[in-house]
């Protein structure tokens, strides 16, 4: 069976929140009502990409002490038409979704394939074998993991604390969740957290089944914070976020993209030979520079301060590029339509 909804579902949907229709694997339902949508998103979508003004540099370089190195079992290698892209994993946020993508990335599954939808304020969606948005992994689908439980041992860096709520970051991954005042209420002394859809943030796509995700996904151009607790979150873009910005857009609202970039392969560092593999360095979250970093920016954004205004510094060492699969080769764990 298709992964697809009815019209009437898609419109619903559409109506409800301009953000769910552009996530939504492609059907040829979906494709019929996109073809009668805006060209251009929803305008709280451009309101959100709009606003900020970049925030204050950080200082050039910090001391080695104050810089975390990515694991290479966490880090995941994303060789495009136009450049490279590092994705942080997030395995302590959304495990299942992270074993698929390095199960998927071991069996060379996205190698080839398409950013076959890229809608320029929002995100580049790929990972479909079919490059149509109807196509995914033999694998079964996965159970939502839209929020997670956070315990005191996990790393957590805060930058705001609305009422009730706290911003911060676990490693690169920008996420709100409960103030840690509430793991005394709880009865496994966890809290609530959730991914926060800022730029580079990368996420899952699926249909209206919110346990429908399967291979494709999709990685955030500007910030949207409507998907928040609604798609899952699996990972951060660390490296190449202005490769992702600089992949071919698609026409009118669907964001369906004519002649589109590809990834010509997606490893995981871990499974490269250690000559070729890139090693990364994110300036760490429990480090005075950082906190030195959220203090300028707070100021400089006033009362309009995000978390999606943290940039995080990056070094990036080593590592030549992967080797593309040779032409035609059929991906691993390849599925059509269902």
């Amino acid at each position: 069976m298709i992964k697809s909804v009815t019209a009437g579902a898609v419109l619903a949907l559409i109506m409800a929140s301009g953000a769910l229709a552009p996530l939504i694997m492609a059907s040829g339902a979906l494709a019929q009502t996109a073809a009668h949508a805006p060209a251009h998103p929803p305008a709280h979508a451009t309101q959100a990409a709009e606003a900020p003004p970049p925030p204050p540099p950080a200082p050039a370089s910090a001391p080695p002490s104050e810089w975390r190195t990515v694991p290479p079992e966490n880090l995941m290698v994303i060789e495009t038409t136009k450049g490279r892209i590092l994705v942080e994993l997030a395995p302590e946020v959304a495990p299942l979704h992270v074993e698929r993508m390095r199960l998927l990335a071991r069996n060379g599954f996205f190698d080839n394939l398409t950013w076959h939808r890229v809608i320029d304020l929002f995100m580049a969606q790929t990972g479909d074998p079919l490059g149509t948005g109807d196509g995914q992994s033999a694998y079964p689908d996965l159970k939502a993991e839209f929020t997670f439980r956070r315990g005191p041992d996990l790393p957590f860096a805060p930058v705001a604390a609305p009422a009730g709520a706290v911003l911060g970051f676990v490693r690169s991954l920008p996420i709100q969740t409960q103030p840690d005042s509430y793991m005394a209420t709880t009865a496994d002394h966890m809290v609530h957290g959730w991914g926060v859809y800022c730029p580079g943030v990368a996420g899952m796509a699926r249909d209206d089944n919110p346990d429908s995700a399967n291979s494709q996904f999709f990685l955030m151009r500007q910030p949207y914070p409507s998907l928040d607790k609604r798609y899952t979150v699996w990972g951060t873009v660390v490296s190449g976020l202005d490769v992702v910005r600089n992949l071919k857009t698609g026409a009118g609202g669907s964001g369906l993209v004519t002649d589109p970039d590809r990834m010509t392969t997606v490893r995981i560092a871990a499974d490269l030979p250690e000559a070729d593999r890139p090693s990364v360095q994110v300036l760490d979250t429990a480090s005075p520079r950082f906190r030195a970093m959220v203090d300028m920016t707070r100021a400089s954004r006033g009362a309009d301060f995000s978390v999606c205004d943290i940039t995080l510094p990056v070094q990036v060492s080593g590592g030549s590029v992967v080797a593309a699969a040779p032409a035609g080769t059929a991906p691993a764990g390849a599925s059509g339509p269902r």
